[in-house]
């Protein structure tokens, strides 16, 4: 469960260039439920996905995560709980380690970290049959190094990484926009597959309409720091893309314009 309340947060604060990017944004996800992230460059969804994860600590508010209260905790300490996946396939993995050595760390998220003992036959044998859900075969590229593969492979190996310890919240900040639409779909099938088996709660930003309406069981919309739509059940299914491109037009005042969104 994940569950904000209250949060504020503003860059460069004091300053003649101050932006506030949260304006007391509070949300509640259930166990196991996925919410679609959608609005503007700059509308504060990437801020609100660092605010949860750790990296920004907010100005005010709270963020709870399975009931515990992690605001002032850091990165590093939350990094159990909460797995991420970047809109960069480049992101999320070490491309001069193998692929096992990679989901070895992976499977150790916040506890202690090495790779001696991590790599013997017992965990070899485990990481094989996990790495195996993805179906690229990297189950026989274990020795491998991560660098060697393509962009897809290793977004898919990330998120299969940033779920590999079980979190209790999974962020995924447009984590299918660098990949071409075939292997996008894939990811975006590994992930709502992943998310269900594992009952993850999941907060999905993404530019793309169509699939922010098919995808998950909400419909965020955020604009200037403020989360101003918020959909589920029968009306987030009778959604269309036009229906949303109409709000899009409503919170914003102005005529929609494509704004990095993919109609199709």
């Amino acid at each position: 469960m994940l569950e904000l309340i209250n949060l504020t947060h503003t860059f460069e604060r004091g300053t003649p260039v101050e932006k506030p990017a949260l304006r007391g944004v509070s949300l509640r996800l259930g166990p196991g439920e996925f919410a679609c992230l959608v609005g503007s460059n700059g509308a504060g969804k990437s801020t609100l996905l660092n605010a949860v994860a750790g990296t920004y600590v907010p100005d005010s508010g709270r963020v709870l995560i399975d009931g515990k209260d992690v605001t002032r905790l850091p990165e590093h300490r939350r990094a159990r709980l909460v797995g991420r996946v970047f809109q960069n396939p480049l992101q999320g993995t070490a491309p001069n380690m193998t692929v096992a050595e990679n989901l070895s760390l992976a499977a150790d998220r916040g506890g202690r970290r090495g790779l001696g003992p991590l790599l013997g036959a017992q965990r070899r044998a485990w990481l094989r049959e996990r790495v195996s859900v993805l179906g690229l075969g990297l189950e026989d590229r274990l020795g491998t190094r991560v660098g060697l593969l393509s962009g897809g492979q290793r977004q898919a190996l990330t998120l299969l990484m940033a779920t590999l310890a079980r979190p209790q919240v999974l962020l995924l900040d447009e984590h299918t926009a660098a990949l071409d639409p075939a292997t996008a779909e894939r990811v975006v099938e590994l992930t709502t597959r992943l998310a269900e088996e594992l009952g993850l709660t999941t907060l999905m930003v993404t530019h793309n309409l169509d699939q922010a309406i098919s995808l998950g069981h909400r419909l965020l919309m955020m604009h200037d720091g403020q989360v101003v739509l918020d959909v589920k059940g029968q009306q987030k299914s009778s959604l269309t893309v036009g229906g949303l491109r109409s709000e899009f037009e409503r919170v914003r005042g102005v005529a929609f314009s494509y704004d990095r969104a993919v109609l199709a």
